[in-house]
């Protein structure tokens, strides 16, 4: 991801055409290590392509990509679930009370 980004800056900062050697020069500027592999890969998929061409392919790529729609139709049962987990939640709390008093009277016969 960092190189994707240092790329974005290289061509936002006016170097329509970044080299390996650019984007190692940013990456060290703040202490980054650069990935020689990751930048050659990116330079290579990158290679005689427009910027927002780029952007608007990526853009067309997320559009298909579900964002969200399944929360809406499971909310409806969100109650009812709701209330059944705090329901085993309480039976779980009695059930702890209770091996806790077994417990204590464990203890109390031991020392009694």
């Amino acid at each position: 991801m960092k190189v994707i980004a240092t790329y974005l800056l290289a061509v936002l900062g006016g170097n329509t055409n970044p080299t390996a050697e650019d984007l190692k020069a940013i990456l060290s500027s703040v202490g980054a290590e650069a990935d020689d592999t990751k930048i050659e890969l990116l330079l290579s998929q990158v290679k005689g392509r427009d910027l927002a061409e780029l952007i608007a392919a990526g853009r067309e790529k997320l559009a298909s990509v579900p964002s969200g729609g399944g929360l809406v139709v499971a909310s409806g049962g969100g109650a009812a679930a709701g209330a059944a987990v705090a329901e085993k939640k309480e039976e779980e709390k009695k059930v702890e009370e209770k091996e806790e008093s077994d417990e204590e009277d464990f203890v109390l016969d031991i020392f009694g």
